[in-house]
């Protein structure tokens, strides 16, 4: 498990099968938004192993395996 400093900066190293929004309310969406090598800030961490990141597209619930520090 990795990982991260809250604003710390982050790099897309994979795509997950659908991406998560970091809204209150947490919608799927198509994870062609975002891709590999996209940069983006930790935000929090969140339960069950979650990091909110915030990308230029908008902030994501991402999984520690889709990440890596910039």
């Amino acid at each position: 498990m990795k990982e991260f400093s809250i604003g710390e900066k982050v790099r897309l190293v994979s795509l997950p099968p659908y991406l998560k929004t970091a809204d209150t309310m947490p919608m799927l969406r198509p994870a062609d938004i975002l891709q590999v090598g996209d940069e983006g800030t930790v935000l929090d961490r969140r339960p069950g192993g979650y990091w909110g990141v915030r990308f230029p597209k908008g902030a994501f619930l991402m999984d520690d395996q889709y990440l890596e520090s910039v």
